[in-house]
């Protein structure tokens, strides 16, 4: 995934309560590799489950979840749904319990999420869709890091630089 050319945005509050997200948006055709969120996540009162994606030159060309895999085949199907409009790493860890509030969720120190869709446009996304749709992954979990530049800055829900 590329983030060049594309601004960091700190939400501290001025957005949404409570604060506590760093997000940009990724390069349109730059996401390649597989992902796995491990939260439940909420469509409109829909529960989906343990969503799997494998992404390719920007683009969702897999997926598939243990629960509601119909409903996410079908969001995926949207214009421009299928490419990751947000990445954003939860900075606040005064939140410590999913309670599948995505206002609350995504905040969560020791997650990240991801939204597939519309991106931030104040970040330099290009990606327009109809939709939005965070989803969370906890990165609590054993071989959860993410890595800048082949350097692993952020590891097990903590960061490293």
């Amino acid at each position: 995934m590329s983030v060049k050319d594309r601004i960091w945005i700190n939400e501290c509050g001025h957005l949404n309560l409570p604060d506590g997200e760093v997000c940009t948006a990724p390069v349109e055709n730059s996401v390649s590799g597989n992902i796995r969120f491990t939260f439940p996540v909420i469509y409109q009162g829909n529960e989906i489950e343990n969503i799997f994606f494998e992404f390719k030159e920007g683009k969702v060309v897999k997926a598939s979840a243990d629960k509601g895999e119909n409903l996410l085949n079908e969001l995926l199907k949207i214009d421009n749904a299928n490419i990751l409009g947000e990445f954003a790493v939860g900075t606040n860890y005064g939140i410590s319990q999913y309670t599948k509030n995505i206002l609350f969720d995504e905040k969560m120190g020791g997650t990240i999420h991801c939204a597939l869709g519309s991106g931030i446009e104040e970040a330099g996304s290009k990606n327009k869709s109809a939709i939005h749709w965070d989803i969370i992954k906890d990165m609590n979990l054993p071989d959860s890091k993410i890595l800048a530049d082949k350097k692993i800055i952020y590891e097990k829900g903590k960061w490293k630089i």
